[in-house]
């Protein structure tokens, strides 16, 4: 890992652990964001260009989402399961128009409709940190740490976006009618619907591993109830601590990879905002509701049924993770030989 790498994970880090620290500080839990984590990925340490959105654009649109979220919960007489599809049909509608492919902004909209947020505080918070994101990320590419990328709007025909839009709000409101219905709400956790959306719109090299993603969104939860109910709950550790250490695992996972997957970042920082009760059960209804979101994406948006049998062998099977583990194991045993 090279040095500029480096400075991109640790201002990851210590953005993460002083949004936490100030949420900890100040008794409001509204300030954490866990998309912070899929936006410092996405627009401080991966090297490639994730999104397509201009940087004074996404602290407008992701301000505006999570304002409609908190006016939603504040305002909306509807039931709870049309209220998270309200959310989602807005996020669609304001990525539609403005040509933008910011799915973060999804979960902008949707976590204060699941956590039945009604405080102000949220969408400020989310203001003051896409600010510092952008502020920092201009730093980063004045001075070479990072990348310049130029922006461009999406190009896909308003007409093909609505229909994709409305099969998505179709889909969202099936599984969370399942999730509410069963008790289980947790599998439309909305780092889980934006892999959902990133799934059915890009050509990222995730969409071709179904097993990984599903693995790795699992995983990541996991990693984030685990640090969260043992060192939180259980030593009484801070939570700026145990928002550190989790990324630190995060990150050495998708380091380990060798690639980034932005949504299983912000589903690692979910249990920070969750109760005690629920964490135990938390991976396991991540890992359904992953299987849910990505087994629809496949199904019904990239038709897999007219795939050849060898490709859907090649996308069920997680050559790319035996791959890293095979080669893990040569590096270890070519440094035995040498030693």
């Amino acid at each position: 890992m090279n040095g500029k790498k480096k400075i991109r994970y640790c201002s990851a880090l210590a953005m993460i652990a002083l949004m936490v620290g100030v949420a900890e500080l100040t008794g409001e839990r509204e300030i954490i964001f866990p998309e912070m984590a899929a936006l410092t990925i996405g627009l401080w340490i991966s090297d490639k260009h994730i999104w397509q959105v201009g940087n004074g654009q996404l602290i407008l649109l992701m301000t505006l989402a999570a304002v409609a979220g908190v006016l939603i919960v504040r305002y909306s007489p509807l039931p709870f399961i049309i209220n998270i599809v309200a959310a989602f049909v807005i996020a669609g509608v304001i990525l539609t128009t403005q040509r933008s492919t910011l799915y973060p902004l999804v979960s902008a909209l949707i976590l204060p409709v699941l956590l039945h947020t009604t405080s102000w505080v949220y969408p400020l918070s989310v203001l003051t940190m896409t600010i510092i994101i952008i502020t920092v990320k201009h730093i980063f590419e004045q001075n070479g740490v990072r990348s310049r990328f130029e922006y461009t709007p999406s190009d896909k025909p308003i007409k093909s976006a609505v229909s994709i839009w409305t099969g998505m709000t179709v889909c969202i409101l099936l599984i969370a009618a399942i999730g509410y219905y069963s008790t289980y709400i947790y599998i439309i956790i909305p780092p889980l619907i934006v892999s959902f959306v990133e799934f059915v719109n890009t050509k990222a090299g995730f969409r071709n591993r179904p097993v990984l993603t599903v693995l790795l969104l699992s995983v990541c939860s996991l990693i984030g109830s685990t640090f969260q109910l043992v060192g939180h709950f259980y030593l009484g550790l801070p939570l700026a601590v145990v928002a550190f250490s989790i990324l630190i695992a995060v990150f050495g996972l998708f380091e380990w990879l060798g690639k980034f997957f932005a949504p299983a970042g912000a589903i690692s920082l979910i249990p920070l905002l969750l109760p005690e009760e629920v964490l135990p059960y938390l991976p396991l209804e991540v890992f359904v509701g992953a299987v849910f979101f990505i087994a629809i994406a496949m199904i019904f948006f990239q038709k897999c049924y007219k795939w050849s049998r060898a490709q859907i062998v090649y996308c069920l099977i997680p050559h790319y993770l035996i791959s890293r583990i095979y080669h893990k194991k040569e590096t270890n045993k070519k440094g035995y030989l040498k030693e």
